[in-house]
């Protein structure tokens, strides 16, 4: 994520920082293959391309038979779901077994990649009696698209593709409207993970990090250090200014979770509030937007 955001900022040098993380959000991956006019916005930039030139567009999914059954099922699950294997399998209506075989060949071509679960799995001993409510629970690793352009094609674009292909647009842009927010903000929590690798690079080096999930919540950052020390991050990209709250709603998922925490690390696209900045606590790290400046070079 780091290098295919480096080389799209690069070639679109004249976007603010803003403006290349949400252009990233949905163009990531395929940035040498376009040339963008500057826009005012996301939406005119969205409906210019996607609306107006679908076929273009259309031709840089590669390979073509993605497009089809039941490649697209598969990935239209992932990109509109929590991307957990079975659920998103379960969701596409094939076989786990057919599944396995399919999403083993998208991280082959490096359409998508499997993110390990981390959580220890519920039951200790054979003997071990779970909870009734636990008993159909199940561990499982989850789905994520190496580039942001295949998420948002098979999240946003394939669902209403016979419109745009007529040059009708409304409905896919009121659902764009209606739901982008989630598809930045997973693309902002990923490039969160990398700035804190690289901020720990020299201090001491990230062993696993990432988001992380188990039966009680989930986690946008997870990350353990050489020195076995446990970051816990939470991202969040909205027009508000991040407080205190934020931090005392984090340590109490974290106790509720069962992880102890050595450093609470919080990233703001819009900075923090008074109160959090004069916490003098080498317990907290406080990153904003234009911290990601620095994957940048």
């Amino acid at each position: 994520m780091k290098a295919s955001f480096q080389r799209f900022y690069q070639h679109f040098s004249y976007l603010e920082l803003e403006q290349a993380v949400e252009y990233f959000s949905i163009l990531g991956g395929i940035g040498k293959n376009i040339e963008l006019d500057y826009f005012d916005d996301i939406f005119s930039m969205v409906e210019s391309n996607f609306v107006q030139n679908f076929s273009k567009f259309q031709t840089l999914v590669s390979p073509s038979y993605l497009l089809e059954s039941p490649y697209r099922e598969i990935l239209m699950a992932v990109a509109r779901g929590d991307g957990k294997l079975y659920s998103v399998l379960k969701k596409a209506k094939v076989s786990e077994a057919l599944g396995e075989k399919i999403v083993q060949e998208l991280v082959d071509l490096n359409v998508l990649k499997v993110e390990a679960s981390r959580e220890s799995p519920l039951r200790n001993h054979p003997k071990h009696k779970l909870k009734k409510e636990q008993r159909s629970y199940r561990v499982q690793d989850k789905l994520r698209f190496v580039q942001p352009f295949m998420r948002f094609w098979f999240g946003f674009v394939t669902y209403y593709k016979k419109d745009l292909a007529l040059g009708k647009g409304d409905a896919f842009l009121e659902n764009f409207e209606k739901n982008y927010d989630r598809l930045r903000s997973l693309v902002y929590e990923q490039l969160c993970d990398e700035l804190l690798i690289q901020y720990y690079e020299e201090k001491s080096p990230l062993i696993s990090s990432g988001s992380f999930w188990n039966i009680h919540s989930e986690f946008d950052i997870l990350a353990v250090t050489q020195d076995k020390k446990v970051i816990l991050g939470e991202c969040k990209y909205k027009d508000r200014k991040v407080c205190k709250n934020e931090l005392t709603k984090l340590k109490a998922k974290a106790l509720e979770s069962g992880i102890n925490v050595d450093v609470y690390a919080l990233f703001s696209k819009s900075g923090f509030s008074n109160e959090l900045l004069q916490i003098q606590d080498k317990d907290l790290l406080l990153f904003d937007l234009n911290d990601l400046k620095a994957l940048t070079s």
